[in-house]
């Protein structure tokens, strides 16, 4: 065996995961205002900007060669309704114009949730002291109407209610976007490496946990059920969140559906990288193009990182 290892050559023709910046997605994160550009503490590298600082950053992930992003809003002002979301002139809606007039190659994808936007952190809204599930679906459809509306990709429903891509499918074709695709986190699971994120996006649930709706992690099984309903819903590409502790799911949803699919490397395996190699205890460019070939060989056609451009730029 050890003979096609001796040279870097011979151990490209034989290389079996492919890994390069057309598999990557960059999530960036548009704050309200004018000339703003924040550093997120708990994410060394990764900062909030308001719309001409996110286009200029677009334009940075273009020339690297990564072909989309994961847009995230973080708005002025919340409510108990997140109405922030589906507002025709929020954060994210004037943001998608932005990019698309800057940079009409560039795949824009939008996060769909009401986490960011309701003034009680949870991601639809709350009755009686949980989230009504067929009430939040409405406010999530016209929140994927408003993005589309926008100009937007493709939409991405990250709030795990259940038949939430069914309505937003249903919506999209009534008012004229049957061509924008759905990319579902069909397995979202309530996980501890979400914190950082929650910095940025200012989205910690104000009371409770997400664990009502998120996935547990214990489980596996669940997770192929989860997205078998949601291509029956009309899903066009499954997401499995986060991704290195669930590369068994990775490989499982792949296996047993077949259909297009991302993983998400989040916010906390980011931050997790990045503090080793700043204590020197790993090189962070093996350490990081290991970790994402390990995300491809599971399965996973795309790969939501916010390492993104910089491993494009070591990938070139």
């Amino acid at each position: 065996m050890r003979r096609l290892r001796r040279t870097e050559t011979l151990r490209g023709l034989i290389r079996e995961t492919e890994l390069s910046p057309a598999h990557l997605i960059q999530p960036l994160f548009v704050v309200a205002g004018e000339g703003v550009r924040e550093e997120v503490s708990s994410m060394p590298g990764i900062e909030r900007f308001s719309i001409s600082g996110l286009v200029a950053e677009a334009g940075g992930l273009v020339e690297v060669g990564i072909g989309a992003l994961l847009l995230f809003g973080v708005p002025a002002s919340k409510d108990e309704t997140g109405s922030g979301a589906y507002d025709d002139e929020g954060v994210v809606q004037m943001a998608v114009r932005a990019l698309k007039e800057a940079h009409p190659g560039l795949t824009v994808i939008t996060d769909v949730c009401l986490c960011g936007y309701t003034s009680h952190g949870h991601c639809g809204f709350v009755r009686d002291g949980e989230v009504d599930n067929d009430l939040t679906l409405e406010l999530l459809a016209k929140t994927a109407i408003s993005h589309a509306e926008a100009g937007a990709d493709a939409v991405a429903p990250s709030d795990m209610m259940d038949g939430r891509v069914g309505s937003i499918r249903h919506q999209l074709d009534e008012e004229g976007h049957a061509g924008t695709p759905i990319v579902a986190y069909s397995a979202k699971y309530a996980s501890a490496f979400y914190g950082p994120f929650r910095d940025a996006a200012e989205s910690t649930p104000e009371f409770g946990d997400r664990r009502g709706y998120q996935m547990d992690p214990a489980n596996a099984a669940e997770a192929v059920r989860e997205a078998r309903l949601d291509l029956d819903e009309g899903a066009d590409m499954l997401m499995v969140k986060p991704a290195v502790p669930y590369l068994d799911v990775v490989r499982r949803i792949k296996q047993e559906t077949g259909a297009p699919l991302a993983a998400y490397h989040v916010s906390g395996e980011y931050s997790m990288l990045k503090a080793a190699a700043a204590n020197g205890w790993i090189d962070e460019r093996q350490a990081v193009l290991e970790t994402l070939t390990a995300i491809r060989r599971a399965g996973a056609d795309a790969i939501v990182t916010y390492y993104a451009k910089e491993a494009a730029a070591w990938l070139r």
